[in-house]
């Protein structure tokens, strides 16, 4: 573990442009207490200060994160950290099959694949807490899961997805932050955890339950159905996994 760390830390060091490239691309998110949707298990948390991407990982900087990282390349990719979904629409290492707009958000790519590109940036992916926490807000309102517009206007996405996919076209929310909705489902650090029991949950060691799908959710409120879908399409998913609409963006620990 310790082998692997070094040598990633190595890579990265050598490009620092992927450590610290981004930064000036990041809001800051005031932490605060609150209660997710988890369902009958769900408890108040509390998240920390911290730092979010604005947009989400387009296909452009994607592209030179693999170029300084052969490792991850489609045609160098272990299976064991990628299906055979991974950049599934790629003609080749560099190129897509089809004529795509380098600012789309990446998709079909791993969680260990998205984990290690924000680890090249001194960044990581963000919790489901910290994702969950930021979602809630839209233009005006840092918490917007009362409104009843809000919910139906995220349910009229899942429903019927955008064809076009570019980043920063839809509405900006009161953090700063763009495209929680409406672009792409996104990769969370713990991305299927809370969908384990109420328990387990308040364990210490969730590295195992990383790796497996959930067989069920319960949901408390029709009204919260949006956030039901997320915790289902996380809980179907292993880390190996990839999807045609599934990209993520990475966030920051406030450092003393």
């Amino acid at each position: 573990m310790k082998t692997r760390v070094f040598s990633l830390l190595l890579v990265c060091l050598a490009f620092p442009s992927l450590m610290f490239g981004q930064a000036k691309d990041m809001v800051l998110i005031e932490g605060s207490r609150y209660l997710p949707l988890y369902g009958r298990d769900s408890t108040v948390v509390e998240v920390k200060d911290f730092k979010m991407d604005i947009y989400p990982v387009s296909v452009e900087e994607y592209i030179t994160f693999l170029k300084e990282n052969p490792k991850w390349r489609k045609s160098k990719v272990k299976g064991l950290f990628a299906d055979k979904s991974y950049l599934a629409h790629w003609e080749s290492d560099f190129k897509m099959k089809d004529s795509v707009n380098p600012n789309s958000p990446i998709t079909n790519v791993s969680w260990f694949a998205a984990k290690a590109y924000c680890e090249c940036q001194d960044k990581r992916l963000p919790t489901v807490d910290e994702w969950e926490y930021v979602a809630m807000a839209d233009e005006i309102t840092k918490d917007a899961r009362v409104k009843p517009e809000y919910n139906a206007r995220i349910l009229a996405w899942y429903e019927q997805p955008r064809k076009e996919l570019i980043i920063g076209e839809t509405e900006k929310n009161v953090w700063g932050v763009y495209d929680l909705h409406g672009l792409v489902w996104e990769w969370t650090l713990d991305f299927n955890s809370v969908l384990i029991t109420g328990e387990s949950r308040k364990d210490s060691d969730k590295d195992s339950n990383l790796f497996c799908g959930s067989a069920s959710i319960n949901a408390t409120d029709l009204m919260n159905y949006a956030a039901f879908m997320r915790y289902a399409i996380r809980g179907s998913l292993k880390a190996k996994n990839s999807m045609k609409n599934l990209g993520f963006r990475c966030v920051q620990d406030i450092k003393d």
